[in-house]
C-alpha cells in the first residue's frame, strides 16, 4: 500500500475532526480539507480499500487501527515542526501551522528522531497543545473552559487556540490574545459577543472566535471570596 500525501491529509483530518467533537462524514472532510464532494468520495473509496477507514451505514467515517497509526505519526511530526519553527527559527506563532502542514509530509523518520531529541516532547506547541490530540472532554476534565463560558468578572490565562484558522490566529494575535495571555471577562453581551479586558483595554470578541479559545480560570482573590460569601443567602436561625 502506497501512502500518499492525500491519504495522510485525510486520515489526519478525520482524527482532528473527531477530537473537536464533530461527526465525521463526507461533508465534514470536504469542509476541513476544502475539497469537493466528488473528491471526498474518491478518496474515501481508496482509503476504505486500503483498510485505513471504515464507513458506517449512516455515513460516519472512522479510522481503523492502521489509519490511526498514520494519523498519530503525522500529528507528532506536525507538533515537532511547529516547535522547531518557533523555538529555533523564531517564526510567528500564527504562521507555523500552515508551514508545518506542508513540511510534515517530507520529514523522514531520522529527522523526526533528531527533532524529538533536540526539542523533547514535554512542552506545548505554539498554539498551546501538548503532543497528541486532546478532545473537548479532555480539556474540560483538566479544568479548562471555552473563553465565551468564562464568568463575568473572572480572570483567566489563555491555554490554547484552535490552529486551523489562519485568519483567526492573526486577528487574535493583533488583540494580544494568545497562549499565556491574561484576560478578564467583562461582559457577555446580548448580541452573542463578549467584552474582555486585556492589558488595561477592553477587547470585543465574537462568540465564534471565543469558542475556539480555551482558558484556565485563575483562583478568586480572597476579597472576591469574601464578597461572594457575603452575597450568599443567610439561613434563618433555628427557633
Amino acid at each position: 500500500m502506497r501512502i500518499t500525501i492525500s491519504k495522510e491529509n485525510y486520515v489526519k483530518a478525520i482524527a482532528e475532526a473527531e477530537a473537536e467533537g464533530e461527526l465525521v462524514i463526507a461533508a465534514t472532510l470536504a469542509r476541513w480539507l476544502d475539497v469537493s464532494a466528488p473528491a471526498v468520495t474518491m478518496a474515501t473509496r481508496r482509503l476504505r480499500r486500503d483498510g485505513l477507514i471504515e464507513v458506517a451505514r449512516n455515513g460516519r467515517i472512522s479510522l481503523t487501527i492502521a489509519g490511526r497509526e498514520i494519523a498519530e505519526r503525522l500529528i507528532r511530526r506536525h507538533y515537532l515542526i511547529e516547535r522547531m519553527l518557533t523555538e529555533i527559527f523564531g517564526m510567528e506563532w500564527y504562521k507555523v501551522h500552515d508551514e508545518a502542514e506542508q513540511m510534515e509530509h517530507a520529514v523522514s523518520a531520522d529527522f523526526e528522531a533528531k527533532l524529538a531529541e533536540k526539542l523533547g516532547d514535554d512542552k506545548t506547541c505554539p498554539h498551546g497543545f501538548a503532543l497528541g490530540l486532546e478532545s473537548k472532554e479532555d480539556r474540560l476534565q483538566r479544568g479548562l473552559v471555552a473563553l465565551h463560558e468564562l464568568a463575568p468578572g473572572r480572570q483567566a490565562a489563555v491555554v490554547s487556540v484552535f490552529e486551523r484558522d489562519r485568519g483567526l490566529l492573526e486577528y487574535l494575535d493583533g488583540l494580544g490574545i494568545k497562549p499565556g495571555a491574561l484576560v478578564e471577562m467583562v461582559a457577555r453581551n446580548v448580541d452573542q459577543t463578549i467584552t474582555l479586558k486585556h492589558n488595561g483595554r477592553h477587547v470585543p470578541l465574537g462568540r465564534g472566535a471565543a469558542e475556539k479559545v480555551w482558558v484556565s480560570a485563575l483562583p478568586l482573590l480572597q476579597s472576591e471570596l469574601q464578597l461572594d460569601e457575603q452575597q450568599q443567602p443567610v439561613s434563618p436561625a433555628p427557633l
